[in-house]
C-alpha cells in the first residue's frame, strides 16, 4: 500500500514545519529556470497524473482487500464494495463503475490494472504523468503521491527487478537465503560467499 504509506509520511513531514523552516535557509534548491513549455499541455499533463495516480490507489486498496479476504476467509463481492462507495463515501469516484464491471467480468482479478479498462487509461495517461514527474523533481518540488504511484506501477509490470541483487547481498551478510531464477520458486539457498561463513544459513537456526 504505497500509496497511503506515502500519504502518512507526507503529513508526518508536514508536520515538522520548525524543522522545515530552519532547513530551507541552509539546504540549497535545484537550479531551475522559467517554465516555457506548453503551459496547456502540461495542466493536462497534471489532470492525467492525478487520474492515473487514482487509479493506483484504487487498485492498492483491492489488492488489500483480496489479501485480507485470503487471510481471513472472507467472501467478498469486490463489484459490490466499489458501488458502496460510490453511494456515499469520501473517496466516491466516476470510475467506479468500472471497477465494478472489472469484477463483473473477472470476479478472480488480481489486480484492477490487469483489466482491459484500466490498462487502457494508464496507456493513454503515463506518458504526461511521466513529464509531470520529472519537471517536478527537476525542480525541486515533492509530488510523493504522483511519484510512488509511478513507481508502483513501473515495479508491478516489471517481470525482473533489481531486488534479486538485494537478496543475495542480504545472503552475503546475513545468511537470510535466496531463491535462482533458474530453479522453481519457493526453494532457497546459501551461499558461503567468503569461504569463512559455512554452511548455516538464518533459516536453519533452531532455538529451544
Amino acid at each position: 500500500m504505497t500509496m497511503i504509506a506515502e500519504a502518512v509520511f507526507a503529513r508526518v513531514l508536514s508536520s515538522h514545519k520548525d524543522y522545515r523552516e530552519e532547513a530551507s535557509k541552509v539546504l540549497p534548491p535545484p537550479q531551475s529556470k522559467p517554465f516555457e513549455g506548453d503551459k496547456k499541455q502540461f495542466l493536462d499533463d497534471i489532470r492525467d497524473s492525478l487520474y492515473a495516480s487514482k487509479i493506483i490507489s484504487y487498485a492498492q486498496g483491492f489488492v488489500l482487500l483480496r489479501e485480507a479476504a485470503k487471510k481471513f476467509g472472507w467472501n467478498l463481492n469486490y463489484g459490490g464494495i466499489a458501488m458502496m462507495w460510490r453511494g456515499g463515501c469520501i473517496i466516491r469516484s466516476r470510475f467506479l463503475s468500472k471497477i465494478k464491471d472489472a469484477y463483473d467480468k473477472n470476479p478472480s482479478l488480481s489486480n484492477l490494472l490487469l483489466d482491459d479498462f484500466f490498462k487502457e487509461q494508464i496507456a493513454k495517461t503515463q506518458s504526461g504523468w511521466r513529464r509531470v514527474a520529472s519537471v517536478a523533481m527537476l525542480n525541486g518540488f515533492a509530488i510523493p503521491a504522483f511519484t510512488t504511484a509511478l513507481c508502483y506501477y513501473d515495479g508491478i509490470r516489471t517481470a525482473r527487478l533489481p531486488h534479486n541483487l538485494l537478496q543475495a547481498q542480504r545472503d552475503y551478510f546475513g545468511a537470510h537465503t535466496y531463491e535462482r531464477v533458474d530453479k522453481e520458486r519457493g526453494k532457497p539457498f546459501h551461499t558461503n560467499w567468503t569461504g569463512h561463513g559455512g554452511t548455516t544459513s538464518s533459516t536453519s537456526y533452531s532455538v529451544i
